[in-house]
This record gives structure tokens, C-alpha cells and sequence, in this order.
């Protein structure tokens, strides 16, 4: 999906809408708060409306609206929940969430490189986000000190989603893995526990930059 001629979030979020991607009024306000224009770098600030992902740096993007929005409705995260992201990139995806569970929530999220958390950590800063904190480390081993979580999700792709960090999930806790090949066609994953199984329902197909850490490709 792409859209030109947005010029504002508000637009962007109106197209979404059109185009079935956002369908909950939690994830529509969560959408309208987070600019998206914050996440992008400077030098592509009149493409940050245009629902495409966009070269961040250091190999990674960030993604495109529809699949935040995609993953923010089968998330279905809620208002205090403790959430674990992995991957974060620019910090959007991580901001929207934040959105979704509130001041009485936080979202946790691992990032291996070093230049993009600080990237991410400025543009939270300047998007007036708080309930965020970003922590450099290798999240394809999730974050275990800090379990159990809410939910889990993944922003980059990996064969698989050990169960060593479906582990870290809470009881009814969801997670979402992005699940394939490099740089080819994958599949959006929802893991739902409940005692000490996890029901697997697969979503959309999709394509998203590789995992980089100990149990990525």
C-alpha cells in the first residue's frame, strides 16, 4: 500500500483507516498520537507520510504504516501491560505501543545496535514519549530479567521463535514473531499461552529486515 500526497499523520492514519488496516478505536487514537514524522530521519522527512518503509541506517528500516498498524490491532495490547519489543529500530512501532498501554504500562526494547538505540532513544525524546525504555543487547534472547511479559513482539524476521522467549510470556500473554527466510517472503506469527502451551494462529505475509543477534539467521 502507498499513499502520496499526505502531508500530515492525521491523513496518514485516515488512509489506513480506507484501507481496513486500522480497525479499532484504540489503535486509530494510538496512530493519530505518534507522528511518524519524529521516526524518520531528516533527509526523508517529506516521504514520512508515505506508507512504505524507509532506510533508517545501518541496513534497518523503518516499517511501513500499514504493518505497524497490522501489529498493533493483533497485538491487542492493553492499557498498564509490561511489553517486550525486539527490534527497535527508529523507536515508531515502540511509541505506538506505548500509546496502546498507557502511562501505567512500559514497553522494553532491545536493540543490538548501538547507533540505533541511540537514534531511537532521541526521537522518543522528542516525540514526548516516556514509557519506553530502550536497552542495547542482543534481543533474540529476549529480556528474562525483566519477565514475565504482557506481550512480545517482534520488528525483524528469524527462522523461528525459540521457546525461550515464549518462556518470558505471561499466562494468556501474545506474543507476535515474524517467521522465514531472509530478505524473502515471511509469515506474521500470534503465539497465545496458556498454562505451558502456546496456540500458533498464522497472520499476514510479509517481509521484514533480519534478525541480527545469536539466534537470528
Amino acid at each position: 500500500m502507498k499513499k502520496k500526497g499526505v502531508t500530515r499523520n492525521d491523513e496518514l492514519v485516515n488512509y489506513l483507516m480506507e484501507e481496513g488496516v486500522v480497525r479499532s478505536r484504540p489503535v486509530e487514537n494510538a496512530m493519530r498520537a505518534v507522528d511518524r514524522i519524529h521516526f524518520v530521519p531528516e533527509r526523508l522527512a517529506e516521504d514520512a507520510y508515505v506508507d512504505h518503509p524507509l532506510q533508517i541506517g545501518c541496513g534497518q528500516t523503518i516499517s511501513a504504516p500499514h504493518m505497524v498498524a497490522i501489529m498493533a490491532e493483533e497485538l491487542k495490547a492493553h492499557i498498564g501491560q509490561n511489553v517486550l519489543e525486539i527490534g527497535t529500530g527508529s523507536g515508531y512501532h515502540a511509541a505506538v505501543v506505548a500509546e496502546l498501554v498507557g502511562e501505567k504500562g512500559h514497553v522494553r526494547s532491545m536493540e543490538v545496535v548501538p547507533e540505533l538505540a541511540a537514534f531511537a532513544r532521541e526521537n522518543l525524546a522528542r516525540a514526548g514519549t516516556r514509557n519506553v525504555t530502550v536497552t542495547e543487547g542482543d534481543g533474540s534472547v529476549g529480556l528474562p530479567e525483566m519477565s514475565p511479559f504482557d506481550r512480545i513482539y517482534y520488528t525483524c524476521a528469524a527462522p523461528s521463535v525459540p521457546r525461550s522467549v515464549l518462556d518470558q510470556l505471561g499466562e494468556e500473554g501474545i506474543a507476535l514473531g515474524v517467521v522465514g527466510p531472509k530478505y524473502s517472503t515471511q509469515r506474521l506469527i500470534r503465539f497465545t499461552r496458556t498454562d505451558d502451551t502456546f496456540k500458533e494462529e498464522p497472520l499476514t505475509y510479509c517481509i521484514f529486515v533480519p534478525l541480527v543477534g545469536r539466534l537470528g539467521h
